[in-house]
């Protein structure tokens, strides 16, 4: 099941931003004031020692909530990584980062990953000309995804997202305009500054 709650309690809990709420918000000033105060009414106690199984789970956790995704999907992603020969972990990151919601948020197009599901989920988007609502839809190299119509560019949060310069665009993604296309397999690096991959793929390994 997917996390409906208070997103900043998610990050507190793992001590760090995950990119949930859009940047220079409240929210997010909030976040960043508190984030080494765990949630809850012992927050200030300070954090217990992890086993490494625990550590295992965290970093499983984390990659969740930075994407989004349920439990039964991301085991779903780690299965498909395991049926490919490669790195398990890296080819984990590169089927999270085809996803269409994440390549939208990559793009510029959304401020977080969460608005971008909602723009997909509302069909504001085509793949090569064609509407996509599927946030979990594979995007391949070469695709283009685009606006389904130009007036979605003038939504509020979208307008700024778009107008934003501090925005890091990936090397493995061009964006032209309202329009993006994805360019080379994803790398995992931007993952990996968040979460260890490798603890992952042990956690699902056991």
């Amino acid at each position: 099941m997917r996390h409906t709650g208070p997103k900043n309690k998610i990050s507190r809990r793992e001590a760090m931003d995950l990119g949930l709420k859009t940047p220079g918000s409240k929210s997010q000033a909030s976040l960043l004031r508190r984030l080494n105060v765990l949630p809850g009414q012992h927050g200030t106690r300070g954090r217990r020692k992890q086993s490494e199984r625990s550590k295992q789970l965290r970093e499983k956790q984390k990659l969740r909530f930075i994407f989004g995704i349920t439990e039964k999907q991301l085991k779903g992603y780690f299965q498909k990584a395991m049926n490919i020969k490669g790195n398990t972990g890296v080819l984990l990151g590169q089927l999270l980062e085809k996803r269409l919601d994440n390549v939208v948020y990559r793009l510029g197009f959304a401020p977080t990953r969460a608005s971008a599901r909602q723009l997909v989920n509302h069909g504001h988007f085509t793949v090569n000309g064609r509407l996509m609502n599927i946030p979990s839809y594979k995007v391949e190299i070469n695709d283009k995804i685009g606006f389904r119509k130009q007036k979605t560019a003038k939504i509020p949060y979208v307008e700024t997202s778009l107008s934003s310069k501090d925005t890091l665009i990936p090397a493995w993604v061009a964006k032209e305009g309202i329009a993006g296309k994805l360019l080379a397999e994803p790398t995992s690096e931007d993952i990996e500054k968040q979460v260890n991959l490798r603890s992952v793929v042990e956690y699902y390994s056991r």
